[in-house]
């Protein structure tokens, strides 16, 4: 129980606000994977697909701790 106590306590002090500012940051990430990839199936250029990845994981890592998190999972 002193584990999971220590471990939730230092995610809090270690930059994660709350725990739903969080889960809200990871589906905006997730929403912002999914934007990249429907915009790359549209444009069917061969080619592109790093750019529009790179696009994804630059937009979801913007959210914050939540959607740095959901870009390394989706990537």
């Amino acid at each position: 129980m002193k584990l999971l106590t220590g471990l939730v306590f230092c995610s809090l002090v270690l930059g994660v606000h709350s725990w739903f500012s969080f889960i809200g940051e990871a589906f905006g990430g997730a929403r912002d994977m999914w934007r990249a990839y429907s915009d790359m199936r549209e444009a069917n250029y061969i080619g592109a697909d790093k750019y529009f990845h790179a696009r994804g994981n630059y937009d979801a890592a913007q959210r914050g701790p939540g959607g740095a998190w959901a870009a390394r999972v989706i990537r």
